[in-house]
């Protein structure tokens, strides 16, 4: 599929897909056309047998994501604005709920719904030039696409708060002391990082890293035993695969697996 601003590329294998914001000009802000460019691009890998890995990065150097496309929005009715909030909204749903793992690859500003776009992500990878913020109420707005309830499960409340009361932004290093990020990489490593470990996460077994990203996820939401039910629940729909077969089989044979994703 052609998109208007996005790039998305393929491993030789078509098991690790690169989705990539393509607005560095603008710093790679969403705009409307961009929104609707994500929403039909997570759409697509959730239906997608081929993919297992999802490495998500913005155009050029400057930026992840500078957020919202403040020049489009400028002319907006209130009307308008809302209707295109709805397709943010919708993406960035699709994008939490994707059922492969995704990694965040920032170099330099994630900023507003850049950076909700980066946690809404599995993890992050950031070179040492990434810059994360969610600045909205200094323009009389908060957080719309899950900032308010992402960064406070990931950062925990107090420092949440500071950032999304205040606008206060994190670096590269403080990001990755508080737990924001997996790895802090020098300046223009952050893609080829995400790009080896979702090279590593495509050699695994696709079903069970599906089926534990679910566990995971809705585990994490709900009281414990019904979280271990949602787990067990899980593992036994993996059991049952050609692929928990083969692993065996390529364990006693002392080779690498050939998962098929059956």
């Amino acid at each position: 599929m052609t998109y208007r601003h996005l790039l998305v590329e393929r491993s030789a294998d078509r098991h690790v897909v690169t989705v990539i914001l393509n607005r560095p000009e603008q710093m790679n802000a969403m705009n409307t056309a961009m929104g609707e460019d994500l929403l039909a691009c997570f759409d697509g890998l959730k239906m997608d047998t081929d993919a297992r890995a999802v490495v998500f990065t913005g155009a050029g150097d400057r930026a992840f994501c500078a957020g919202g496309d403040l020049k489009e929005r400028n002319e907006m009715s209130d009307e308008t604005w809302r209707a295109q909030h709805v397709i943010f909204e919708q993406a960035a749903f699709r994008v939490l709920r994707c059922p492969i793992p995704i990694i965040a690859a920032v170099e330099g500003f994630a900023l507003a719904g850049g950076c909700e776009l980066a946690i809404l992500s599995d993890f992050i990878v950031a070179s040492e030039t990434a810059v994360f913020g969610v600045p909205e109420t200094t323009l009389g707005i908060f957080p719309g696409i899950g900032g308010t309830q992402l960064l406070p499960r990931l950062l925990g409340a107090p420092l949440a708060k500071e950032m999304i009361f205040t606008g206060r932004r994190l670096k590269a290093e403080e990001a990755k002391a508080a737990g924001l990020l997996n790895h802090l990489v020098p300046k223009g490593q952050a893609r080829a990082r995400a790009t080896e470990i979702a090279t590593t996460i495509a050699q695994n077994g696709p079903i069970a890293v599906r089926q534990a990203k679910k566990a995971i996820a809705y585990g994490m939401e709900t009281d414990l035993d019904t979280a271990m039910i949602l787990a067990i629940e899980a593992y036994n729909a993996t059991v049952v695969t050609e692929d928990r077969l083969e692993g065996v089989r390529a364990f006693n044979e002392k080779r690498k697996p050939n998962f098929k994703g059956r």
